[in-house]
């Protein structure tokens, strides 16, 4: 669901355009940035299911991905966010960091727990969408094809919106319009690479 995330932190984008694209996509990817050194270490893990293809795999990530690790964790960027920019552009980027568990969950087997390390015991979590990759792959690509379409729209309405200003320097350019066309091929082919295993 890598390119589902970055697709989310493309729309947001549209919605928040004082906060850098590249900062709302690493807010998106944030547990599983937590995540990468915790693997390295063994402390959470990644079983493979069958081939290992598109969604197939239980992912132990007890304390980066359980409940109250993810909140923790969305707590702290939007604390530091707060201190950068203001609290507006904090509570996006929080929400953005916890909208990777709330995805995640959709399409997860039940291999989330509520608390660190699963204290307690508690049943897993997640609802298993990839054990139906296609319904999986639609939920994901809407989610690609959304953040591209309204990003390259939001790039047109600002040029636009400039234009009418009577700005000199808002004349559309090859660079504005290409970082918008450069962002929609990234999130697509990110996508592919992820559902297609490359």
């Amino acid at each position: 669901m890598l390119a589902g995330h970055f697709g989310l932190a493309a729309i947001v984008k549209t919605m928040e355009p004082k906060v850098p694209l590249w900062v709302l996509m690493a807010s998106t990817q944030l547990l599983d940035i937590a995540f990468i050194p915790l693997l390295l270490t063994g402390s959470e893990s990644i079983d493979k299911i069958g081939d290992g293809g598109y969604g197939e795999a239980v992912i132990h990530a007890d304390y980066t991905h359980s409940l109250t690790g993810a909140l923790l964790i969305a707590v702290a960027a939007a604390l530091i966010s707060w201190r950068i920019w203001n609290k507006r552009s904090a509570a996006v980027i929080g929400s953005l960091v916890f909208s990777h568990w709330l995805i995640d969950l959709l399409v997860h087997r039940s291999d989330m727990p509520l608390l660190p390390g699963n204290l307690g015991g508690f049943p897993l979590l997640g609802f298993g969408l990839w054990e139906l990759p296609a319904i999986s792959a639609i939920l994901e690509l809407s989610l690609v094809l959304t953040g591209a379409s309204l990003y390259l729209w939001s790039i047109k309405k600002r040029t636009a919106k400039q234009k009418y200003a009577g700005s000199t320097a808002s004349k559309p350019t090859v660079r504005t319009y290409g970082a918008g066309w450069i962002m929609a091929v990234f999130l697509i082919l990110t996508f592919a690479a992820d559902y297609f295993s490359l």
